[in-house]
């Protein structure tokens, strides 16, 4: 079985959806000792935004020059790693109500018209349905569900449509939120969502 993690914060050793989405690999590893892992920190080792060029030297026959044939076999990289994966487990922070730049232009490199999703009679039709997919979000403030800034989270209600759209339904969230609200919102912010990543379901 082969598990896909990947992290895109900024903040290194201080971010909590990075603390998070390791103790979620942690607790799965334990779980299932041959799981085989891969890591992709989108942070530490950005992908490049999609490019024209990018798009047109994806064509058949293309004639790409020497850093477009880079980054189209990068791109090719990152979808195979998405496509063996089992299981997906994503850190993904809120900045500025939204998902991370550097993760945004990793989901652009795994929607891939004809490998995760294409469009029939009946309009889009996901192929990347049976993963198991694990998010694991933090957010500085409160944007639940019944908050005054619920409609302003644009990260977990993003990743829902995004992942849904490739046949990914029934993905799982384990939120820490209000962690800048003060050290003892953050401590219980952070002690909740690990005691949920220990809690989670088996591989």
């Amino acid at each position: 079985m082969k598990l896909l993690h990947v992290d895109g914060s900024i903040l290194g050793a201080h971010s909590v959806s990075r603390t998070v989405s390791g103790a979620i690999v942690e607790h799965l590893k334990a779980e299932t000792p041959d799981l085989a892992v891969t890591y992709r920190d989108v942070a530490a080792t950005p992908l490049p935004h999609l490019s024209g060029a990018y798009l047109a030297g994806q064509q058949p026959n293309a004639t790409n020059a020497p850093d477009v044939q880079h980054d189209v076999a990068l791109g090719g990289q990152v979808l195979d790693e998405f496509l063996a994966a089992d299981i997906v487990v994503i850190g993904a922070p809120l900045y500025n109500f939204t998902i991370s730049s550097q993760l945004k232009a990793w989901i652009d490199r795994i929607l891939v018209a004809g490998k995760t999703f294409r469009y029939g009679e009946t309009g889009p039709e996901g192929l990347a349905g049976g993963k198991r997919v694990i998010v694991a979000v933090a957010r500085g403030g409160l944007y639940g569900a019944g908050t005054p800034n619920a409609a302003a989270e644009h990260a977990e209600t993003y990743l829902r449509t995004v992942l849904g759209f490739i046949g990914i339904t029934r993905p799982e969230f384990i939120v820490a939120e209000g962690i800048a609200m003060g050290p003892d919102a953050r401590e219980a912010a952070v002690a909740g969502a690990l005691k949920a990543a220990r809690e989670l379901q088996p591989a």
